[in-house]
């Protein structure tokens, strides 16, 4: 039996030959989502409330705006959105609602600065004695007299979706108002 030897020729660079250039790793530019800064007033809109606290950067200054607004109103929406033991009475989804002409336009007649109080009537055992089309034709009522950026909020709170609009979480709220006290509502 015979055996071949294969035999390999080395290739060598000559030295007329240049080299390739190394392509440089680049990084894409880190992109911030840009947010407005707004300018608050004591009787700012919860919206504009709820935009200034996500427009801010550290934990501290967010705890600072809520504190600012130490206000029943706002207690009661972020209860309503974060405690599981407050069960909306108005049906989940959509609400249909009629769209004011020249919404931005029109001063809206009331806010919810002035209609928290009637929030109890929405929540399973804040008013169970109120039918369920005379809660609904309330609720409706209501959100048609605020103002487009305050009736999304009180759509998304009784839907407790208020996190997905706001970057805003229970523990955030636990820290800021830390009188809230959670469960045992129903």
């Amino acid at each position: 039996m015979t055996t071949t030897k294969k035999t390999t020729t080395s290739s060598r660079r000559s030295s007329s030959t240049t080299k390739k250039p190394v392509a440089k790793k680049t990084t894409t530019p880190r992109v911030t989502k840009a947010v407005e800064k707004v300018e608050l007033t004591p009787n700012s809109y919860v919206h504009e409330i709820f935009a200034a606290v996500v427009a801010e950067r550290t934990k501290e200054k967010k705890i600072d705006i809520l504190q600012q607004y130490n206000e029943n109103f706002i207690k009661s929406l972020l209860i309503w959105n974060f405690d599981s033991s407050v069960q909306s009475a108005i049906p989940e989804g959509d609400v249909p609602i009629q769209p004011r002409e020249n919404a931005e336009e029109v001063k809206p007649s009331s806010n919810i600065r002035k209609e928290w109080n009637k929030l109890y009537n929405f929540v399973k055992g804040g008013n169970d004695a109120m039918n369920r089309l005379r809660k609904e034709t309330l609720f409706i009522n209501i959100l048609e007299s605020l103002h487009p950026g305050e009736a999304e909020v009180l759509c998304l709170v009784k839907d407790k979706k208020l996190q997905t609009k706001y970057n805003i979480t229970k523990e955030l709220v636990s820290e800021a108002y830390p009188d809230i006290q959670w469960g045992n509502r129903s």
